[in-house]
């Protein structure tokens, strides 16, 4: 079972930090994560990987490293722990379709 409990603000704000100064390809490859395809953690006119970073934050409080398989990033997992901690998590945006003319 994941501790969320043990994970604060500050430890996801630490994970945004390091997504920032390492940049997304790096980020991934350190933390075992990939982009996101759902959802969207909006930060200081950012968007970032919800998964990934709550991930990395799991990582900066415990000193446990959790996979990509160990939780839910959706709605009943990162969105709703990110939610607990006041971000803000929402449906990614979609590029706007050309309509056919």
């Amino acid at each position: 079972m994941v501790a969320w409990d043990r994970v604060t603000r500050a430890d996801v704000v630490r994970a945004i930090k390091e997504y920032d100064r390492l940049g997304p390809e790096r980020f991934f490859s350190e933390h075992g994560f990939a982009p996101t395809t759902t959802y969207e953690l909006a930060w200081e006119d950012h968007r970032y990987p919800p998964k990934a970073i709550l991930g990395a934050a799991y990582e900066f409080a415990t000193d446990e490293r959790l996979g990509s398989s160990d939780f839910e990033g959706g709605k009943t997992g990162a969105v709703r722990v990110l939610g607990q901690l006041g971000f803000t998590v929402q449906e990614k945006r979609r590029p706007a379709r050309k309509s056919a003319t």
